[in-house]
């Protein structure tokens, strides 16, 4: 079997990559190529294009990198037609995947989508390009199950890929300590800045600049794997000269963090299954954001939140987030009550997002498909 697999983004490399090693497990001998990153690429996928150059963000970014984006779509439709697949999985990474699906429908190649795109928050009339050109749409959300349905979109509701990921039972904290060379006794302050360059750029140097006003935490960056660490090491020289910057740590640096400012994505998701409280950050572009206000039409940005249904984690977007307000919402979260009422609702969210095992059902269900002719 040949199967071709585009994601476009760290989180879609890393659930891909696990679906990989399912599907290699239950259909040996199965060959795959396509678009992703370092994760999918050790999961056995030859990658013709990787994410580091596929990674934009918001709407006047997508614009200015308009002809690269059109360039990629070009390079990936000619690889597929010469690969010839017996389906392509498409992951997330909705403004690239969505026209992708259509072409690959129109050339009669079976369209498998894995993590929906966000519709129910805004662009919900994209709901017909799903409907029309995607076999099989598997979502990881647990109210996305119920919003396409009443589309009439076949759904699968699979379970959150980060339950096979992130254990129940944590490693004891001090044996990552002694591990990372970090004193046992200092409480741990993480940045998570994003795994875009033009977020990190955006949001890095005020989480530093905040952190540094408090010297009784160990602040430690977790440095996406897609960049180079000495890029970061620049901001911590100018801003924050005692923090450490770590490589492709992110889950260690949680097993041991006391408190995290976190960049609005995956991470937030992360962070609270790892159940470490949590300050929610975005700062975008001053028109991508006024962009967004308009379309968006959802009452949070965190996952978490989001899922949830309630303010959960506090959201510092825009001129909200600052020094001041991370420095002020850190000395709330410090506060006992307002720690183990967040992490009382930590256990509820995992609760919520189903049970272990989301990568191997996952395979088995696409797998039953592909047999039926």
């Amino acid at each position: 079997m040949r199967l071709y697999l585009i994601a476009g983004e760290a989180s879609g490399d890393l659930h891909t990559a696990n679906l990989v090693r399912a599907l290699s497990t239950q259909k040996p001998m199965t060959t795959f190529r396509g678009m992703g990153g370092d994760n999918m690429q050790q999961a056995g996928v030859q990658l013709v294009e990787h994410i580091k150059n596929t990674n934009f963000m918001g709407f006047v970014e997508v614009v200015k990198n308009l002809p690269m984006i059109l360039s990629l779509f070009t390079k990936i439709k000619t690889d597929i037609l010469s690969f010839k697949p017996d389906a392509v999985i498409l992951v997330d990474y909705p403004g690239f995947n969505l026209r992708m699906a259509k072409w690959l429908h129109q050339h009669k190649i079976r369209v498998f989508y894995y993590i929906s795109p966000q519709l129910w928050a805004w662009k919900k009339g994209r709901v017909k390009i799903i409907q029309q050109f995607v076999e099989h749409l598997y979502v990881i959300l647990p109210f996305e199950q119920a919003f396409y349905k009443q589309f009439n979109v076949n759904t699968t509701f699979v379970g959150h890929p980060l339950l096979d990921v992130i254990p129940q039972d944590f490693p004891d904290q001090d044996s990552i300590k002694k591990a990372l060379n970090i004193p046992l006794n200092k409480k741990i302050l993480a940045l998570l800045p994003g795994s875009r360059k033009q977020e990190i750029q955006a949001m890095l140097p005020t989480m530093l600049k905040a952190a540094k006003q408090r010297p009784e935490y160990l602040v430690i960056v977790a440095a996406a794997p897609n960049q180079p660490v000495m890029w970061y090491q620049k901001m911590i020289n100018q801003y924050n000269h005692r923090a450490l910057v770590l490589a492709d740590q992110t889950y260690k640096i949680l097993s041991i963090a006391d408190y995290a400012f976190v960049t609005s994505g995956t991470a937030t998701l992360e962070t609270a299954l790892f159940q470490v409280p949590e300050i929610v950050c975005y700062k975008g572009m001053w028109l991508s954001y006024q962009i967004a206000k308009i379309l968006v039409k959802v009452p949070f940005i965190s996952l978490v939140n989001l899922i949830l249904e309630k303010e959960v984690v506090k959201e510092l977007i825009q001129q909200d987030f600052s020094e001041d307000g991370l420095l002020r919402e850190l000395s709330i979260l410090e506060s006992d009550d307002k720690r183990e009422s967040m992490l009382a609702q930590y256990l509820q969210l995992r609760k919520v997002l189903g049970t272990q095992g989301v990568s191997n059902a996952l395979a088995a269900d696409m797998l039953s498909r592909l047999s039926r002719s």
